[in-house]
């Protein structure tokens, strides 16, 4: 009997800033964890970035930023497909089709359009949606095309972005609706990796890293900037004689993804019992970040640098894609009668 094909895995990667710590922990760890169970495919939404980015040499810069990082920190291009959204032109042909049988009213209710207006309301704006471009409207239908288009099984995603996944769900039901009686969309579900932890990984100022909140540690930043940006992690006025408590601590939580069980169980008994002051803590952590990057920084470089051999795994990668997602588009141009033959 053949060996049971396995499932589709698809994960994207919108390049609009620098990776930090907080990506490496949410999403790509726990993402490239999966390569064992499902067949994986990872790609760069360099024009999703579009919405927000309108440099071009910063959305160059970031787009090879991020792949160089996902290779470097353990995606392997010969057991994955990995490619940039721009070099796969059936995503946007598709994008198109798509968006004539999706509903405006579904739209309405994607939560980053909803977020926008609802700022435009809360500073008083009279036009709820001044600010507010198609890119960022229509996003959610080019996103289920990344999804649609390489016959994805499963997307995983945290809590907070199942709403994706079920627009792709929703779309694809809709177009099977009026044409799957020539040809069916594969319908998606969402998966939470178990690697994805409940609490958010915090940034300098405790609250969650992001790069909204300009709170993050970059994952390639030379050591005096890491050591810069780790000494200045947000901590409380509790002398170094009296005790801590570890978990209300933004450095102790990083901490705890980067030190061994070991090291991490250590330094909770000394900050509990007193005598440890948040800056050997924070010592520590820089000591156990650095540690851990060191190598991964010089294939980080080697890989980013112009011409490297990061070109020609891109270049492979869209190939590979390409080849799967013809046969969807071909399958739907002719379901909608665009293609007879």
């Amino acid at each position: 009997m053949a060996a049971e094909q396995r499932k589709v895995a698809l994960t994207g990667i919108k390049p609009t800033g620098e990776p930090h710590l907080g990506n490496y922990i949410g999403a790509i760890r726990p993402s490239l964890e999966l390569t064992s169970t499902y067949e994986s495919i990872y790609f760069i939404a360099d024009y999703h970035a579009l919405t927000s980015i309108r440099d071009r040499v910063e959305l160059a810069t970031y787009t090879r930023s991020v792949a160089a990082t996902w290779i470097a920190l353990g995606l392997d291009p010969a057991r994955t497909i990995f490619y940039r959204q721009s070099d796969v032109p059936e995503i946007f042909e598709l994008s198109w089709v798509l968006s004539c049988v999706t509903a405006k009213g579904l739209m309405n209710r994607a939560h980053a359009y909803k977020a926008a207006r609802d700022r435009n309301a809360e500073s008083g704006a009279t036009d709820l949606d001044a600010g507010v471009n198609m890119g960022l409207f229509n996003y959610p239908i080019l996103m289920a095309v990344d999804i649609l288009i390489m016959n994805t099984d499963v997307v995983p995603v945290g809590q907070d972005q199942t709403q994706h996944v079920e627009y792709a769900a929703d779309i694809a039901g809709t177009f099977n609706h009026l044409y799957g009686d020539s040809f069916s969309l594969t319908v998606p579900k969402g998966i939470y990796p178990a690697g994805v932890s409940a609490k958010a990984l915090p940034g300098v100022d405790g609250r969650k890293m992001s790069k909204s909140y300009r709170n993050t540690i970059p994952l390639f930043a030379p050591e005096k900037q890491l050591r810069k940006l780790v000494r200045g992690i947000v901590s409380d006025s509790t002398p170094v004689e009296g005790p801590k408590d570890p978990d209300t601590s933004a450095a102790f939580a990083l901490y705890e993804n980067f030190a061994t069980p070991e090291e991490v169980k250590d330094m909770r008994a000394r900050l509990e019992q007193g005598g440890t002051g948040w800056g050997e803590l924070k010592n520590a952590l820089f000591e156990a970040v650095s540690s851990w990057l060191s190598p991964l920084r010089e294939r980080y470089d080697e890989l980013v640098a112009p011409g490297s051999e990061l070109d020609v795994i891109l270049a492979t990668g869209a190939e590979q894609a390409r080849d799967r997602a013809r046969p969807v588009l071909t399958g739907v141009r002719r379901a909608i009668g665009i293609a007879t033959s």
